[in-house]
């Protein structure tokens, strides 16, 4: 089980990296505006339809993932969306990674395995009790509104860019764990079962809310705001949300040690790579 959420999870941060990409790109070409005038503008551009369509497909893979394991396994592992997105972009601007970015991406790998060997992430539930779902759902939506209200429009485009991905952030984990919970039931009694869960129909709002703070978050800023922010702040949350929510475990004691080697090494690796390659996602097309 295992071992199908860990391939689960990698071709979701895979897929995710294509629909990060071309929606970049379409956020990109447009020069103003945000909250749904900026979703309307982009429905208008087939760069974003093909980006929809990546996330659609890591949605469906996250789901497969979080199914066959626990999800402080499965969210880390969408931290490789970032290398696959290089990887992507490089052979199609023509242009060779340079050594610094190579180092960037093995420390980034590196990292995140250091991270999950020594964590080893365990856990079989898929579902929590009310009195856990509540604290939890108002605490990350006034989160995320905080962000939000952070990312005013006198801020500099550094300081927006980094809290909207902050809340965007936050939105993916919540969604990842109201999905478990939501494919849980689908597994448990099937699809009377998913279809009358709230779980279902929460993961679809948080999920939509999440995409639209990601695009806002795209368009903010630089890619350097945006994506250490995104990219580690869904782990950490999604860290916290399955131990809260799900009980899952994590190694502590001196695996503490090698746990933090590691996210250094991911912290690093995530800066170096958005540095090395500024416009990564702006060149897909």
């Amino acid at each position: 089980m295992t071992v199908l959420a860990v391939l689960f999870a990698v071709l979701g941060a895979a897929s995710n990296a294509v629909g990060t990409a071309f929606q970049r790109k379409a956020a990109a070409t447009v020069p103003r505006g945000g909250g749904l005038r900026l979703l309307r503008a982009l429905v208008r551009r087939p760069a974003w339809a093909v980006g929809v369509a990546g996330v659609v497909g890591a949605a469906i893979f996250q789901a497969l993932a979080l199914v066959n394991g626990p999800l402080a396994l499965v969210q880390p592992l969408f931290i490789l969306e970032l290398p696959f997105a290089l990887l992507l972009a490089v052979p199609l601007l023509h242009r060779r990674l340079s050594a610094d970015g190579w180092r960037a991406v093995a420390a980034l790998v590196a990292g995140l395995a250091l991270v999950l060997l020594s964590a080893a992430p365990s856990g079989t539930r898929d579902q929590a009790p009310m009195t856990h779902w509540i604290p939890v759902l108002a605490l990350c939506l006034a989160a995320m509104a905080a962000a939000v209200a952070v990312a005013r429009p006198t801020r500099s485009p550094l300081v927006r860019a980094a809290a909207l991905a902050t809340a965007a952030a936050i939105g993916n984990a919540l969604t990842a764990a109201l999905m478990k919970s939501a494919t849980g039931r689908l597994a448990d009694a099937g699809l009377p079962g998913f279809l009358t869960a709230w779980q279902t129909y929460g993961f679809a709002l948080a999920g939509v809310c999440a995409l639209l703070l990601l695009e806002n978050a795209l368009q903010a800023g630089p890619l350097v705001a945006s994506q250490p922010a995104l990219t580690i702040g869904d782990a950490t949350v999604s860290l916290l949300l399955g131990i809260t929510l799900f009980d899952e475990h994590v190694r502590t004691g001196w695996w503490l040690l090698p746990e933090a080697a590691g996210a250094l090494l991911i912290v690093w690796g995530v800066v170096r790579l958005t540095r090395v390659v500024p416009h990564l996602a702006d060149a897909v097309g």
